[in-house]
């Protein structure tokens, strides 16, 4: 079963890189399914199978926050810091330290030259951070409040930001949680935290 879910896996993964570069160097509006499924070296029904459009294919699947690191974050883990746990929760959806700097150069210049993907961006991140706002919330009681806690998640997208730039610019190509940590040193200073 886990061989066939690492299967499923990647072939999206495929997929999505395939409509990444696709987009890149077309447009969104510039190929179509089958085109996409021909560069993917899939059937037009597998593609279908996977994503039901050009966006989402684009956008590829999203990983979803782990339950037992949401039960450890929501008790007040694992370090006992809001943002140092907030980091452990969001991290693994950032993917891992082995991601392609080019793929990640091209996806950005591919999702900034469309407002669609953009904005389609935009709202698979408003729904993430409102679980991860509703944790927070969960986790330091009600007393916080939501406006805190949308505060905390912001400052830690902000970071997000700040880390890919120094990833993508970095020449001794240390792993993108090396560049997440040194933002949040940098914050942590800043902030007087």
């Amino acid at each position: 079963m886990k061989s066939a879910k690492r299967d499923r896996a990647a072939t999206s993964q495929h997929i999505s890189l395939c409509a990444m570069r696709l987009t890149d160097e077309h447009g969104l509006d510039g190929f179509t399914m089958d085109e996409l499924a021909e560069a993917s070296g899939v059937s037009r029904r597998t593609l279908f199978n996977y994503f039901p459009g050009k966006l989402d294919a684009v956008l590829g699947e999203w990983p979803a926050l782990d339950e037992d690191d949401i039960d450890e974050f929501r008790a007040g883990g694992p370090a006992g810091d809001l943002l140092l746990d907030l980091r452990t929760l969001v991290l693994p959806l950032l993917g891992d330290s082995t991601t392609d700097r080019d793929v990640l150069i091209m996806s950005r210049r591919a999702l900034r030259g469309n407002s669609r993907l953009m904005s389609a961006i935009h709202e698979r991140y408003e729904g993430i951070s409102t679980d991860v706002i509703d944790h927070v919330v969960a986790r330091e009681g009600s007393g916080f409040g939501k406006a805190n806690a949308k505060v905390a998640v912001t400052i830690l997208a902000a970071l997000f930001d700040a880390a890919l730039d120094g990833f993508l610019d970095d020449p001794r190509t240390r792993p993108f949680s090396h560049h997440f940590d040194e933002s949040l040193r940098t914050a942590r200073s800043l902030l007087g935290a």
